[in-house]
Protein backbone atom coordinates (compact mmCIF):
# COMPACT_ATOMS: atom_id res chain seq x y z
CA UNK A 1 0.00 0.00 0.00
CA UNK A 2 2.97 2.23 0.78
CA UNK A 3 4.51 1.33 -2.43
CA UNK A 4 1.51 2.58 -4.37
CA UNK A 5 0.97 5.40 -2.81
CA UNK A 6 4.62 6.59 -3.33
CA UNK A 7 4.56 5.63 -6.84
CA UNK A 8 1.52 7.65 -6.90
CA UNK A 9 3.26 10.70 -5.91
CA UNK A 10 6.13 10.40 -8.15
CA UNK A 11 3.22 9.86 -11.54
CA UNK A 12 1.66 13.07 -9.78
CA UNK A 13 5.11 15.17 -9.34
CA UNK A 14 5.80 14.09 -12.74
CA UNK A 15 2.89 15.28 -14.25
CA UNK A 16 2.35 18.83 -12.64
CA UNK A 17 6.22 19.19 -13.56
CA UNK A 18 5.43 19.06 -17.50
CA UNK A 19 2.01 20.62 -17.28
CA UNK A 20 1.37 23.77 -18.55
CA UNK A 21 1.06 26.28 -15.70
CA UNK A 22 -1.08 29.14 -15.49
CA UNK A 23 0.73 32.70 -16.20
CA UNK A 24 3.59 30.74 -17.84
CA UNK A 25 4.49 30.96 -21.37
CA UNK A 26 2.98 28.28 -23.92
CA UNK A 27 4.54 27.34 -26.84
CA UNK A 28 2.62 29.14 -29.37
CA UNK A 29 4.83 30.73 -31.80
CA UNK A 30 3.99 31.29 -35.42
CA UNK A 31 4.52 29.09 -37.83
CA UNK A 32 7.39 30.35 -40.48
CA UNK A 33 6.05 31.38 -43.55
CA UNK A 34 6.88 31.89 -46.90
CA UNK A 35 4.64 33.72 -49.64
CA UNK A 36 5.48 33.28 -53.19
CA UNK A 37 4.24 35.71 -55.62
CA UNK A 38 3.87 36.68 -58.79
CA UNK A 39 4.02 32.97 -60.06
CA UNK A 40 2.30 30.82 -62.49
CA UNK A 41 1.78 27.51 -60.99
CA UNK A 42 1.29 24.14 -62.37
CA UNK A 43 -0.35 22.27 -59.73
CA UNK A 44 0.64 18.87 -60.67
CA UNK A 45 -2.74 17.49 -62.71
CA UNK A 46 -3.89 20.71 -64.53
CA UNK A 47 -2.79 20.99 -68.65
CA UNK A 48 -2.73 24.69 -68.14
CA UNK A 49 -0.63 26.96 -66.01
CA UNK A 50 -2.47 29.03 -63.16
CA UNK A 51 -1.40 32.67 -63.87
CA UNK A 52 -0.09 35.35 -61.46
CA UNK A 53 -0.79 33.34 -58.32
CA UNK A 54 0.56 33.64 -54.73
CA UNK A 55 1.48 30.48 -52.97
CA UNK A 56 1.48 30.56 -49.22
CA UNK A 57 3.52 28.14 -47.17
CA UNK A 58 3.17 28.06 -43.22
CA UNK A 59 5.59 25.54 -41.69
CA UNK A 60 5.91 22.73 -43.86
CA UNK A 61 2.67 23.13 -45.99
CA UNK A 62 1.25 25.00 -48.21
CA UNK A 63 -1.56 27.25 -46.35
CA UNK A 64 -3.46 28.74 -49.05
CA UNK A 65 -3.12 29.72 -53.01
CA UNK A 66 -5.16 33.07 -54.30
CA UNK A 67 -4.27 36.11 -56.30
CA UNK A 68 -2.61 39.55 -55.73
CA UNK A 69 -4.84 39.84 -52.62
CA UNK A 70 -3.16 37.31 -50.45
CA UNK A 71 -1.24 38.71 -47.86
CA UNK A 72 1.27 36.99 -45.25
CA UNK A 73 2.01 37.76 -41.94
CA UNK A 74 4.77 40.02 -41.01
CA UNK A 75 7.93 38.53 -40.94
CA UNK A 76 7.15 36.70 -43.64
CA UNK A 77 10.01 35.44 -46.55
CA UNK A 78 8.53 36.88 -49.96
CA UNK A 79 9.92 34.98 -53.05
CA UNK A 80 8.78 37.12 -56.08
CA UNK A 81 8.78 35.26 -59.10
CA UNK A 82 8.95 37.25 -61.86
CA UNK A 83 6.11 35.67 -63.44
CA UNK A 84 8.53 32.17 -63.77
CA UNK A 85 6.76 28.61 -62.86
CA UNK A 86 6.01 27.34 -59.96
CA UNK A 87 5.50 23.31 -60.00
CA UNK A 88 5.35 20.52 -57.11
CA UNK A 89 8.58 19.13 -56.61
CA UNK A 90 9.58 16.17 -58.81
CA UNK A 91 9.03 12.36 -57.46
CA UNK A 92 10.88 9.20 -59.17
CA UNK A 93 9.40 6.24 -57.99
CA UNK A 94 12.12 3.71 -58.86
CA UNK A 95 15.57 4.70 -57.75
CA UNK A 96 18.69 3.01 -56.29
CA UNK A 97 20.14 5.22 -53.88
CA UNK A 98 22.46 2.53 -52.66
CA UNK A 99 23.80 0.77 -55.35
CA UNK A 100 26.91 2.64 -56.72
CA UNK A 101 27.94 0.05 -58.55
CA UNK A 102 29.90 0.10 -61.09
CA UNK A 103 28.45 -3.79 -61.51
CA UNK A 104 26.29 -5.99 -58.89
CA UNK A 105 29.31 -8.66 -58.76
CA UNK A 106 31.71 -5.71 -57.44
CA UNK A 107 29.56 -4.09 -54.47
CA UNK A 108 28.78 -8.27 -53.73
CA UNK A 109 31.95 -8.86 -53.05
CA UNK A 110 34.25 -5.86 -52.68
CA UNK A 111 31.54 -2.87 -51.22
CA UNK A 112 31.39 -2.19 -47.48
CA UNK A 113 28.34 -1.17 -45.69
CA UNK A 114 30.65 2.42 -45.51
CA UNK A 115 31.15 1.97 -49.22
CA UNK A 116 27.40 2.07 -50.16
CA UNK A 117 25.78 4.24 -47.37
CA UNK A 118 28.40 6.88 -48.58
CA UNK A 119 27.71 6.57 -51.96
CA UNK A 120 24.02 6.73 -50.62
CA UNK A 121 24.31 9.98 -49.19
CA UNK A 122 25.53 11.49 -52.49
CA UNK A 123 23.35 10.52 -54.48
CA UNK A 124 20.57 11.30 -52.33
CA UNK A 125 21.66 15.25 -52.12
CA UNK A 126 22.30 14.84 -56.17
CA UNK A 127 18.41 13.74 -56.84
CA UNK A 128 17.23 16.71 -54.66
CA UNK A 129 19.54 19.24 -56.57
CA UNK A 130 17.70 17.86 -60.03
CA UNK A 131 14.58 18.78 -58.44
CA UNK A 132 13.47 15.20 -56.97
CA UNK A 133 11.89 16.30 -53.17
CA UNK A 134 10.91 12.63 -52.87
CA UNK A 135 12.07 9.21 -54.04
CA UNK A 136 10.70 5.47 -53.77
CA UNK A 137 13.82 3.09 -53.49
CA UNK A 138 12.94 -0.05 -55.32
CA UNK A 139 15.68 -2.27 -53.89
CA UNK A 140 18.20 -2.14 -51.67
CA UNK A 141 17.69 0.37 -48.94
CA UNK A 142 16.27 0.36 -45.26
CA UNK A 143 15.61 2.73 -42.68
CA UNK A 144 18.70 4.25 -42.05
CA UNK A 145 19.58 7.10 -44.73
CA UNK A 146 15.80 8.07 -44.47
CA UNK A 147 15.92 8.39 -40.86
CA UNK A 148 18.98 10.69 -41.32
CA UNK A 149 17.44 13.13 -43.94
CA UNK A 150 14.52 13.50 -41.53
CA UNK A 151 16.69 14.74 -38.64
CA UNK A 152 18.65 16.79 -41.14
CA UNK A 153 21.90 14.94 -40.39
CA UNK A 154 22.43 14.59 -44.43
CA UNK A 155 20.15 16.14 -47.10
CA UNK A 156 18.11 14.68 -49.68
CA UNK A 157 14.74 14.26 -50.51
CA UNK A 158 11.88 12.33 -49.07
CA UNK A 159 12.70 8.64 -49.72
CA UNK A 160 10.19 5.79 -49.01
CA UNK A 161 12.42 2.80 -48.70
CA UNK A 162 11.59 -1.02 -49.61
CA UNK A 163 14.24 -2.88 -47.57
CA UNK A 164 15.52 -6.10 -49.14
CA UNK A 165 14.99 -6.68 -52.76
CA UNK A 166 12.73 -10.20 -52.28
CA UNK A 167 13.35 -13.07 -55.04
CA UNK A 168 14.18 -16.39 -55.74
CA UNK A 169 17.82 -18.42 -55.95
CA UNK A 170 18.70 -17.62 -59.48
CA UNK A 171 16.22 -14.96 -59.87
CA UNK A 172 16.56 -11.25 -60.11
CA UNK A 173 17.76 -10.71 -56.76
CA UNK A 174 20.28 -13.12 -56.30
CA UNK A 175 23.53 -11.36 -56.22
CA UNK A 176 25.83 -13.60 -54.67
CA UNK A 177 28.99 -14.98 -56.40
CA UNK A 178 28.32 -17.46 -58.95
CA UNK A 179 30.27 -20.21 -56.92
CA UNK A 180 28.07 -19.62 -53.08
CA UNK A 181 26.48 -22.27 -52.32
CA UNK A 182 22.27 -22.47 -51.32
CA UNK A 183 21.81 -21.01 -48.22
CA UNK A 184 25.03 -19.11 -47.81
CA UNK A 185 24.76 -15.84 -46.73
CA UNK A 186 25.96 -12.85 -49.30
CA UNK A 187 26.78 -9.79 -48.61
CA UNK A 188 23.99 -8.30 -49.68
CA UNK A 189 21.52 -10.39 -47.73
CA UNK A 190 23.93 -9.52 -44.26
CA UNK A 191 23.39 -6.00 -45.01
CA UNK A 192 19.43 -7.02 -45.80
CA UNK A 193 20.10 -5.22 -49.38
CA UNK A 194 18.60 -8.32 -51.07
CA UNK A 195 17.20 -12.01 -49.65
CA UNK A 196 16.45 -15.39 -51.13
CA UNK A 197 12.75 -16.32 -50.61
CA UNK A 198 12.07 -19.66 -52.12
CA UNK A 199 8.53 -20.54 -50.19
CA UNK A 200 6.19 -18.83 -48.72
CA UNK A 201 7.26 -19.06 -45.16
CA UNK A 202 10.50 -17.14 -46.64
CA UNK A 203 8.18 -14.22 -47.83
CA UNK A 204 6.64 -13.94 -44.49
CA UNK A 205 9.73 -13.66 -42.34
CA UNK A 206 11.72 -11.75 -44.95
CA UNK A 207 8.77 -9.15 -46.13
CA UNK A 208 7.64 -8.38 -42.21
CA UNK A 209 11.65 -7.79 -41.44
CA UNK A 210 11.52 -5.18 -43.96
CA UNK A 211 9.09 -3.46 -42.58
CA UNK A 212 10.89 -4.07 -39.63
CA UNK A 213 13.95 -2.81 -41.07
CA UNK A 214 12.01 0.61 -42.14
CA UNK A 215 10.42 -0.28 -45.26
CA UNK A 216 6.90 1.86 -46.44
CA UNK A 217 6.39 -1.01 -49.11
CA UNK A 218 7.63 -4.15 -50.62
CA UNK A 219 9.47 -5.03 -53.38
CA UNK A 220 8.81 -8.64 -55.28
CA UNK A 221 11.48 -9.78 -57.97
CA UNK A 222 8.63 -11.37 -59.70
CA UNK A 223 10.84 -11.08 -63.59
CA UNK A 224 14.25 -11.75 -64.92
CA UNK A 225 16.66 -8.85 -65.83
CA UNK A 226 18.81 -8.20 -68.77
CA UNK A 227 22.02 -7.05 -67.37
CA UNK A 228 22.39 -9.97 -64.53
CA UNK A 229 23.74 -12.86 -63.99
CA UNK A 230 21.56 -15.70 -63.92
CA UNK A 231 18.12 -14.70 -64.73
CA UNK A 232 16.47 -14.73 -68.34
CA UNK A 233 14.01 -11.80 -68.62
CA UNK A 234 11.37 -14.11 -69.58
CA UNK A 235 11.87 -15.48 -65.97
CA UNK A 236 8.38 -16.23 -63.77
CA UNK A 237 10.02 -16.36 -60.34
CA UNK A 238 8.19 -17.65 -57.50
CA UNK A 239 5.00 -19.57 -57.01
CA UNK A 240 1.83 -18.25 -56.56
CA UNK A 241 1.93 -19.16 -53.22
CA UNK A 242 5.00 -16.76 -52.80
CA UNK A 243 3.08 -14.02 -54.98
CA UNK A 244 0.60 -14.57 -52.53
CA UNK A 245 2.17 -14.27 -49.60
CA UNK A 246 4.17 -10.91 -50.39
CA UNK A 247 0.47 -9.42 -50.68
CA UNK A 248 -0.25 -10.40 -47.61
CA UNK A 249 2.69 -9.59 -45.84
CA UNK A 250 2.15 -5.92 -47.34
CA UNK A 251 -1.50 -6.02 -46.19
CA UNK A 252 -1.45 -6.80 -42.91
CA UNK A 253 0.80 -3.53 -42.49
CA UNK A 254 -1.75 -1.80 -44.93
CA UNK A 255 1.07 -1.10 -47.48
CA UNK A 256 1.12 -2.55 -50.99
CA UNK A 257 3.77 -4.73 -52.91
CA UNK A 258 5.68 -3.26 -56.43
CA UNK A 259 6.67 -5.99 -58.47
CA UNK A 260 9.89 -6.23 -60.98
CA UNK A 261 7.38 -7.72 -63.97
CA UNK A 262 8.50 -7.60 -67.67
CA UNK A 263 6.13 -10.82 -69.01
CA UNK A 264 2.74 -9.89 -69.71
CA UNK A 265 1.75 -13.24 -67.83
CA UNK A 266 3.65 -12.16 -64.64
CA UNK A 267 2.38 -8.60 -64.75
CA UNK A 268 -1.17 -9.83 -65.31
CA UNK A 269 -0.64 -12.88 -62.47
CA UNK A 270 0.60 -9.46 -59.95
CA UNK A 271 -2.61 -7.41 -60.94
CA UNK A 272 -5.09 -10.24 -60.09
CA UNK A 273 -2.87 -11.12 -56.76
CA UNK A 274 -3.28 -7.30 -55.82
CA UNK A 275 0.34 -5.96 -56.70
CA UNK A 276 -0.37 -2.32 -56.90
CA UNK A 277 2.53 -0.99 -58.59
CA UNK A 278 4.04 -2.85 -61.67
CA UNK A 279 7.79 -1.97 -62.06
CA UNK A 280 9.02 -2.04 -66.34
CA UNK A 281 5.90 -3.49 -67.29
CA UNK A 282 7.74 -4.29 -70.48
CA UNK A 283 4.88 -6.25 -72.45
CA UNK A 284 2.68 -3.88 -71.52
CA UNK A 285 -0.87 -4.01 -73.86
CA UNK A 286 -4.47 -2.37 -73.50
CA UNK A 287 -5.59 -6.01 -71.52
CA UNK A 288 -3.46 -5.34 -68.75
CA UNK A 289 -4.17 -1.39 -68.90
CA UNK A 290 -7.52 -2.43 -68.06
CA UNK A 291 -6.92 -4.57 -65.27
CA UNK A 292 -4.70 -2.01 -64.29
CA UNK A 293 -7.46 0.55 -63.85
CA UNK A 294 -9.84 -2.47 -62.43
CA UNK A 295 -7.81 -2.89 -59.97
CA UNK A 296 -6.87 1.02 -59.18
CA UNK A 297 -3.09 -0.33 -60.27
CA UNK A 298 0.22 2.19 -61.51
CA UNK A 299 3.49 1.24 -63.67
CA UNK A 300 6.62 2.93 -63.89
CA UNK A 301 8.92 1.78 -66.32
CA UNK A 302 12.69 2.98 -67.36
CA UNK A 303 12.34 4.96 -70.69
CA UNK A 304 15.72 4.53 -71.24
CA UNK A 305 15.30 0.64 -71.69
CA UNK A 306 13.95 1.87 -75.19
CA UNK A 307 17.10 3.91 -76.32
CA UNK A 308 18.76 2.83 -79.34
CA UNK A 309 22.40 2.86 -77.71
CA UNK A 310 21.33 0.65 -75.27
CA UNK A 311 23.79 -2.12 -76.95
CA UNK A 312 26.67 0.17 -76.31
CA UNK A 313 26.39 -0.08 -72.33
CA UNK A 314 29.87 -2.22 -71.48
CA UNK A 315 27.49 -4.84 -68.91
CA UNK A 316 25.54 -5.24 -71.97
CA UNK A 317 27.97 -5.38 -75.34
CA UNK A 318 30.92 -7.23 -73.29
CA UNK A 319 28.87 -9.96 -71.74
CA UNK A 320 27.32 -12.29 -74.37
CA UNK A 321 24.65 -13.98 -72.26
CA UNK A 322 23.85 -10.08 -71.21
CA UNK A 323 23.92 -8.77 -75.28
CA UNK A 324 21.26 -11.93 -76.12
CA UNK A 325 19.03 -11.01 -73.52
CA UNK A 326 18.97 -7.46 -74.75
CA UNK A 327 18.66 -8.17 -78.32
CA UNK A 328 15.51 -10.48 -77.57
CA UNK A 329 14.11 -8.04 -74.66
CA UNK A 330 14.03 -5.15 -77.69
CA UNK A 331 12.38 -7.53 -79.83
CA UNK A 332 9.52 -8.31 -77.55
CA UNK A 333 9.02 -4.74 -75.62
CA UNK A 334 8.69 -3.14 -79.28
CA UNK A 335 4.80 -2.03 -78.86
CA UNK A 336 5.12 -0.59 -74.97
CA UNK A 337 5.02 2.76 -76.39
CA UNK A 338 2.29 2.50 -78.76
CA UNK A 339 0.38 0.46 -76.49
CA UNK A 340 0.73 3.68 -73.68
CA UNK A 341 -0.07 5.62 -76.25
CA UNK A 342 -3.63 4.40 -77.43
CA UNK A 343 -4.57 2.66 -74.07
CA UNK A 344 -2.95 4.79 -71.23
CA UNK A 345 -2.68 3.59 -67.56
CA UNK A 346 -1.19 5.92 -64.42
CA UNK A 347 2.64 5.87 -65.51
CA UNK A 348 5.02 7.23 -62.99
CA UNK A 349 8.21 8.73 -63.19
CA UNK A 350 11.32 5.83 -63.24
CA UNK A 351 14.59 6.66 -63.85
CA UNK A 352 16.37 2.98 -62.33
CA UNK A 353 19.76 4.12 -62.46
CA UNK A 354 22.35 2.24 -60.44
CA UNK A 355 25.80 3.40 -60.77
CA UNK A 356 28.14 6.69 -59.95
CA UNK A 357 26.52 10.25 -58.98
CA UNK A 358 27.91 11.55 -61.92
CA UNK A 359 26.55 9.23 -64.22
CA UNK A 360 22.67 9.15 -62.64
CA UNK A 361 22.72 12.69 -63.19
CA UNK A 362 23.01 11.73 -66.70
CA UNK A 363 20.81 8.98 -66.79
CA UNK A 364 18.46 11.36 -65.07
CA UNK A 365 18.53 14.26 -67.13
CA UNK A 366 17.75 11.78 -70.81
CA UNK A 367 14.92 10.01 -68.90
CA UNK A 368 13.41 13.54 -68.72
CA UNK A 369 14.24 13.93 -72.38
CA UNK A 370 12.75 10.19 -73.40
CA UNK A 371 9.65 11.18 -71.32
CA UNK A 372 9.01 14.45 -73.56
CA UNK A 373 10.10 12.48 -76.46
CA UNK A 374 7.43 10.07 -75.95
CA UNK A 375 4.75 10.99 -74.43
CA UNK A 376 4.74 15.34 -74.45
CA UNK A 377 5.16 17.55 -71.50
CA UNK A 378 2.04 17.24 -70.18
CA UNK A 379 1.70 13.47 -69.38
CA UNK A 380 5.56 14.14 -68.47
CA UNK A 381 5.38 16.39 -65.90
CA UNK A 382 1.84 14.57 -64.38
CA UNK A 383 3.87 11.56 -64.20
CA UNK A 384 6.70 13.33 -62.50
CA UNK A 385 4.72 14.74 -59.56
CA UNK A 386 0.75 13.94 -59.20
CA UNK A 387 1.19 10.31 -60.04
CA UNK A 388 4.29 9.53 -57.88
CA UNK A 389 1.98 11.28 -54.93
CA UNK A 390 -0.55 9.34 -55.64
CA UNK A 391 1.86 6.13 -55.35
CA UNK A 392 3.61 7.56 -52.36
CA UNK A 393 -0.21 7.01 -50.96
CA UNK A 394 -0.37 3.71 -51.31
CA UNK A 395 1.46 3.05 -48.23
CA UNK A 396 -1.70 3.56 -46.47
CA UNK A 397 -2.63 5.93 -43.00
CA UNK A 398 0.38 4.07 -41.19
CA UNK A 399 3.28 2.99 -43.15
CA UNK A 400 3.06 6.06 -45.14
CA UNK A 401 6.13 7.89 -43.40
CA UNK A 402 5.09 11.40 -44.49
CA UNK A 403 1.37 11.59 -43.43
CA UNK A 404 0.62 15.01 -42.72
CA UNK A 405 -0.18 16.41 -46.52
CA UNK A 406 -0.34 15.14 -50.07
CA UNK A 407 2.78 14.91 -52.41
CA UNK A 408 3.11 16.34 -56.10
CA UNK A 409 0.68 18.93 -55.91
CA UNK A 410 0.51 22.68 -54.99
CA UNK A 411 -2.96 22.36 -53.41
CA UNK A 412 -3.95 23.67 -49.55
CA UNK A 413 -2.83 21.01 -47.12
CA UNK A 414 0.09 19.46 -49.30
CA UNK A 415 3.09 19.67 -48.26
CA UNK A 416 5.52 22.38 -48.95
CA UNK A 417 7.95 20.52 -51.66
CA UNK A 418 8.20 23.13 -54.19
CA UNK A 419 10.11 24.26 -57.39
CA UNK A 420 10.14 27.92 -58.88
CA UNK A 421 11.39 27.16 -62.67
CA UNK A 422 12.49 29.69 -64.94
CA UNK A 423 10.43 29.12 -68.16
CA UNK A 424 7.18 27.00 -68.46
CA UNK A 425 7.85 23.40 -69.13
CA UNK A 426 4.24 22.78 -70.62
CA UNK A 427 5.73 24.63 -73.58
CA UNK A 428 9.80 24.06 -73.22
CA UNK A 429 10.47 20.45 -71.31
CA UNK A 430 14.16 21.47 -70.93
CA UNK A 431 13.80 23.58 -68.23
CA UNK A 432 13.07 20.88 -65.83
CA UNK A 433 16.80 19.48 -66.24
CA UNK A 434 16.59 17.48 -69.22
CA UNK A 435 19.72 16.13 -71.55
CA UNK A 436 19.50 14.60 -75.11
CA UNK A 437 22.40 12.72 -74.41
CA UNK A 438 23.19 9.33 -72.19
CA UNK A 439 26.36 7.61 -73.45
CA UNK A 440 29.15 9.67 -73.53
CA UNK A 441 27.27 12.81 -72.87
CA UNK A 442 29.89 14.87 -70.54
CA UNK A 443 28.99 15.26 -66.75
CA UNK A 444 26.47 17.30 -65.82
CA UNK A 445 25.90 20.70 -63.14
CA UNK A 446 25.12 19.41 -59.69
CA UNK A 447 21.65 21.27 -60.39
CA UNK A 448 20.09 22.67 -63.50
CA UNK A 449 20.51 26.25 -64.08
CA UNK A 450 16.47 26.37 -64.61
CA UNK A 451 15.20 25.05 -61.73
CA UNK A 452 15.81 28.69 -59.61
CA UNK A 453 14.59 27.54 -56.34
CA UNK A 454 14.18 23.81 -54.54
CA UNK A 455 12.21 23.81 -51.67
CA UNK A 456 11.55 20.36 -49.71
CA UNK A 457 9.23 20.18 -46.64
CA UNK A 458 9.04 24.33 -46.12
CA UNK A 459 12.88 24.54 -46.11
CA UNK A 460 14.49 26.36 -48.91
CA UNK A 461 18.14 24.26 -50.32
CA UNK A 462 18.15 25.91 -53.12
CA UNK A 463 18.18 29.33 -54.32
CA UNK A 464 19.90 31.19 -57.67
CA UNK A 465 16.84 33.56 -58.27
CA UNK A 466 18.77 36.43 -57.93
Amino acid sequence: MKNSIFLAGVVASFVLAFAPQSGMAQDDEALPQTLFINVNVFDGTSDTLAMNQRVLVEGNLIKTIGDETLKAASGATVVDGGGRTLTPGFIDNHVHLMLPGPTLPSMEANSTWEDLAIAGVASAEMYLMQGFTTVRDAGGQNGGLQRAINAGTVVGPRIYPSGAFLGSRGGHADFANYTAPVGAQSNFSRLNMAQEVDNAADMHKYGRNNFRMGASQLKYMQSGGVVSAFDPWQLLAGSQSELDAVVQVASEYGSYVMAHSYRKEAIMNALESGVMSIEHGFEFDCEISALMEEKGAYITTNLTAFDPNLFDIPAIRDVPASLRKAQSATAAFGAYLDNMRECPAKRGHHTDCVGTVDACNIQIAYEKNLANEFFGAYTSLVALTSVGGEIAALTGDFMNPYPEGKLGVIEEGAYADILLIDGNPLEDFSVVGTGDKWFGADPRPDSPETILIIMKDGVIYKNTLN
